[in-house]
């Protein structure tokens, strides 16, 4: 008994094409796969096949993929409505690397003096503990 012979063809089709990307490696190969994957499998195969996919890289490499898809990232902090905290914590879940370092070290060089002791004395706590 073939397995093969079970799958549906839009899959085998799908399957086929990321070999093909992956064999020739090319820009134009790689850029033409989303379009054969939206065609041929379902938005959760492809959700699916994108978290195995960045599952295989180290997070460095996944907000370098992010930054290339969504490049826009989460501009500035809005104003807050619920509590500033949670506001804040909303905004960095949204925001790439580059945006969180800018902030926390334009608000950090923007503190004064005892605020910032305070600030890195207490960072530095939470890193001990």
């Amino acid at each position: 008994m073939s397995v093969s012979k079970h799958i549906p063809r839009n899959i085998k089709k799908a399957a086929r094409c990321v070999g093909y990307a992956a064999w020739l490696d090319t820009h134009d190969a790689w850029l033409g796969l989303p379009i054969v994957l939206a065609s041929r499998l379902e938005v959760h195969q492809r959700a699916a096949l994108a978290y195995a996919a960045l599952r295989t890289l180290d997070d460095d490499q996944i907000e370098a993929v992010f930054e290339a898809v969504a490049p826009q990232g989460a501009g500035q902090p809005q104003p807050a409505l619920l509590g500033i905290m949670d506001q804040a914590s909303f905004w960095a879940d949204l925001t790439t690397q580059d945006e969180r370092d800018a902030y926390m070290l334009a608000s950090l060089n923007r503190s004064p003096a005892p605020r910032r002791a305070a600030f890195l004395e207490y960072v530095q706590g939470r890193a001990a503990a």
